[in-house]
């Protein structure tokens, strides 16, 4: 069960392995593109569809003839990756269970976007976990887990790209695992729980009274989407990659300048962060020395402010 391409490994390496596969849930198809004329598949779906296996594409989990069609499947074992909640009809129908590959190391960073708080809040390290669930989302006992360095400049979309394939080598081991019939199952810990909720446009927009620490993660973890962003002339002003600097450049928070021929600073609460690749509302992504030579840096610019009266949009 899953469908973005962050799925697609633990679905392949699966199948390759020689596991007999019964079925493929994934999302539904649904109308995107330029005028939204075009019938897009999920990542998962392609996959599956390449490999003939069978696809089962509901609207509705709770559906009694879609789990009438699953329950035909007779599945010993559901192995969930990026797919959506499940009402206990469907996690609890196979005789073995269903584990979830979740992109943390549990109870760290329980929610819908673990990998992008890991990284927005400057976690080192992070990682990949196996377990059954259960009724409250996260919180079943642990299979397997591995762990993930993060880079002091890594961005989200790297984390995710690398997790990806750590990832479905961690859910052929566990698959592995549960048919030799020798684990143990570990509890989580209470006591080390923290949350990674769904992000909304409000979550992504940068603080620059945070220092340039904070600042820098926040728009790292944001990197390449949902996309860290601010106000410029108000106006959105998306960000999308920022370089600490030991330099001493003194700025008010927010305060945007030119330094030199090329590079752009922003204050922060503590000291400055130099900005490498940013876009104005309405144009493509630029590098600093793009935005510097469409945009007059010359007069005083504090970022975040004059924001019209009507809530800036996605």
């Amino acid at each position: 069960m899953g469908t973005p391409d962050f799925a697609v490994p633990s679905l392949k390496i699966l199948f390759e392995a020689g596991y007999d596969i019964v079925g493929v849930i994934t999302a539904t198809d649904k109308y995107g593109g330029r005028g939204k004329k075009t019938l897009l598949e999920s990542a998962v779906k392609k996959y599956a569809v390449d490999k003939n296996l069978k696809v089962l594409q509901p609207k509705n989990l709770k559906n009694e003839a879609f789990q009438a069609d699953l329950r035909a499947l007779n599945a010993d074992l559901q192995v969930v990756v990026a797919f959506r909640m499940l009402p206990e009809a469907v996690w609890n129908m196979p005789k073995i269970g269903t584990i979830n590959l979740h992109g943390s190391l549990l109870p760290a960073f329980r929610g819908a976007a673990p990998i992008h708080w890991a990284v927005m809040t400057g976690a080192k390290q992070t990682g990949v976990t196996t377990f059954f669930l259960k009724h409250e989302i996260d919180t079943g006992d642990i299979l397997l887990q591995d762990t993930l360095e993060i880079g002091d400049d890594d961005t989200t979309g790297e984390v995710h790209d690398q997790m990806m394939v750590m990832g479905a080598e961690v859910v052929l081991r566990s698959v592995k695992t549960i048919e030799s019939g020798n684990y143990k199952l570990r509890p989580q810990d209470a006591s080390k729980v923290s949350k990674a909720p769904k992000l909304y446009h409000e979550t992504c927009e940068i603080d620059f009274n945070k220092t340039a620490l904070e600042v820098h993660n926040h728009i790292r973890g944001l990197n390449p989407f949902p996309v860290a962003w601010t106000a410029l002339d108000g106006k959105k002003l998306k960000i999308y990659k920022s370089q600490r600097t030991n330099e001493e450049i003194f700025l008010e928070p927010g305060e945007m300048v030119k330094i030199g021929k090329n590079r752009i600073f922003v204050g922060c609460k503590d000291k400055s962060l130099e900005i490498l690749s940013l876009q104005p509302a309405g144009k493509k992504r630029l590098s600093a020395i793009d935005f510097i030579n469409g945009y007059d840096l010359n007069k005083k610019l504090i970022l975040g402010v004059n924001i019209s009266d009507e809530k800036i949009s996605n």
